[in-house]
Formats: C-alpha cells, sequence, structure tokens
C-alpha cells in the first residue's frame, strides 16, 4: 500500500533521468525536483495506485525528461510493497513515451537533541573561584 508520507523519487525516460521529493497525504500528491513542480490526485487500492499530476516548470534551463519545456500531464500507474513502490507514466503531451520510477518511503528521524534539552537553570552553572585582592 501507498503510505501517506514523503517519498525520494528517481524516474528515467530514453531520453533521460532525475530525482526529485514526492509527498503523498489524503488522496494528494505533490513534489519538485530540479526543474518542476508537480501536484495532483492519487488513488491507493490494495498495493496498487494511480495518480495524475500536472507539471509545472519553475526554472529554465534543459529540457524535462520528456524532451519538452512545457506544462506535462502524467497519468501514472503503480504499485507499493513496503517502502518502495513503482510506477510506470506518461504523458498526454508525448503520445509513446514511457516514464519509468522508483519511490522510496523515508523515514523521519527525531532530533537527537530533542530528548536532551532541559529547561535552562542559571544556578546550575559552575562557579568561578573567588579572587583575592
Amino acid at each position: 500500500m501507498l503510505k501517506d508520507g514523503t517519498y525520494a523519487a528517481w524516474y528515467s525516460t530514453p531520453l533521460d533521468q532525475g530525482t526529485g521529493i514526492v509527498h503523498v497525504a489524503d488522496g494528494q500528491i505533490w513534489g519538485r525536483d530540479s526543474l518542476m513542480t508537480y501536484h495532483g490526485s492519487c488513488r491507493v487500492d490494495g498495493d496498487r495506485f494511480t495518480a495524475t499530476v500536472s507539471t509545472k516548470r519553475h526554472t529554465d534551463g534543459r529540457a524535462t525528461v520528456f524532451g519538452v519545456e512545457d506544462e506535462l500531464t502524467l497519468d501514472i500507474e503503480g504499485y507499493s510493497l513496503g517502502k518502495i513502490a513503482r510506477y510506470t507514466a506518461t504523458a498526454q503531451q508525448v503520445p509513446g513515451m514511457i516514464l519509468h520510477g522508483t519511490l522510496i518511503l523515508t523515514e523521519q528521524q527525531p532530533p537527537a537533541c530533542a530528548e536532551q534539552a532541559q529547561a535552562f537553570n542559571p544556578d546550575k552553572l559552575p562557579k568561578l573561584p573567588k579572587r583575592s585582592r
């Protein structure tokens, strides 16, 4: 089952490959990479999922992995087993080209110092020795 959370994304087409960050929560999917932001809806059925995602360029430069520089609409189908999901996607604007991708669920680690944090008490500071004059 594709769980709500943050995923590291890797994807490729015959033209190029890329990486990004994807968030899934409450039937929504959104994220970004070095060129594009993406958002859309996601439906989960057991270990299978589908999504429709719109992309929008945020940085000028090279072409997307689909070889075009315009906004895209992606139709995504995939499956998830544990923390890893695999998927394929097609862009309505580039018929016939298939994107293959992998999502890896990231686990948030609590800050190491959060457990050790204590209220500041100046009375517990070391005292300087008294100097004689």
